[in-house]
């Protein structure tokens, strides 16, 4: 069962990346700051690869499995570049339920195509799940929508997507291949597909007006991403999908309590009852 310990640490890294990353993109394009952060990530796994001695293995990867890490870092990208606009236009404790109802979608795809069951307790649990999320991001009474801010609903339920297919596709490329090494390998992709949208879009030239405070938030978040990334795959080698994904999606908890630290961001009643939902539909898929 060590591939729960790593499901919920790869959730306590991934809850601070959240936060981390808010602080990043607030003055920095999202875009550009995925990249940047991309490339942090990159390092860290490639390090990672080096220490476990891991890295000559590369030559044994079959086609197939080859295949499916480049796609699951196709969808991580996608699932990154929508996520961190959503983050940027819309508050931390809003995107990040969206984000994680992922876990519903990552489940319908487990049962059809990794054969994973599909009985009546995931049902209640995903019930609990899409009902969490939906209180979690209703607006709150007496609040209006920021002009211009509309856009991150959109952009949050296309990450979720996104994620939903990066799980899959890594839980079938992840077998052929060792954990560190499938998760350095699938961060190129990643990194490829960050800044050829930011070169496509000629935002590289901002790169010398990001703020010494966004550089050290994105570096740190890169580094964060990275041990939850580690820790995810590692989990996913061995665990089902199906439980793995929504232990990794408590990292909700993490998210809004650091969000209410460092952002002041807070929960109302009906988003907290959500929170509680949500919870309890992830707790339950591990009984």
């Amino acid at each position: 069962m060590d591939w729960l310990l790593f499901a919920f640490g790869s959730a306590v890294f991934a809850g601070l990346t959240a936060v981390l990353s808010k602080i990043g993109v607030r003055d920095t394009d999202s875009d550009l700051a995925t990249a940047v952060r991309t490339a942090v990530v990159l390092v860290f796994s490639w390090i990672m690869v080096f220490l476990t001695g891991t890295a000559g293995s590369i030559g044994t990867i079959s086609g197939g499995t080859c295949l499916f890490l480049v796609l699951s870092g196709v969808a991580t990208g996608a699932s990154w570049l929508f996520y961190f606009r959503a983050l940027q236009l819309g508050d931390v404790n809003k995107v990040a339920p969206i984000d994680k109802s992922s876990t519903i979608l990552t489940m319908f795809l487990a049962a059809l195509i990794l054969g994973e069951g599909l009985g009546g307790m995931k049902i209640l649990c995903m019930a609990l799940i899409g009902t969490g999320t939906l209180l979690m991001i209703q607006k709150r009474e007496g609040r209006a929508e920021q002009p211009g801010n509309s856009g991150w609903l959109a952009a949050a339920l296309l990450s979720a997507v996104f994620a939903s297919l990066t799980a899959i596709l890594g839980k079938i490329g992840i077998q052929g291949v060792e954990s560190n090494l499938g998760t350095a390998i699938r961060t190129c992709v990643v990194l490829a597909m960050a800044w050829l949208l930011v070169f496509l879009q000629g935002k590289q030239k901002h790169l010398g007006k990001i703020a010494p405070k966004s550089w050290f938030f994105l570096i740190i978040s890169g580094f964060a991403t990275g041990a939850s990334w580690l820790c995810y795959y590692r989990a996913l080698q061995d665990g089902p999908a199906s439980i793995v994904v929504p232990i990794d999606k408590l990292s909700i908890l993490v998210t809004i309590l650091f969000s209410r630290i460092f952002l002041g961001e807070k929960l109302d009643r009906k988003s907290f009852a959500g929170l509680v939902l949500l919870t309890a539909g992830t707790l339950l898929l591990l009984f």
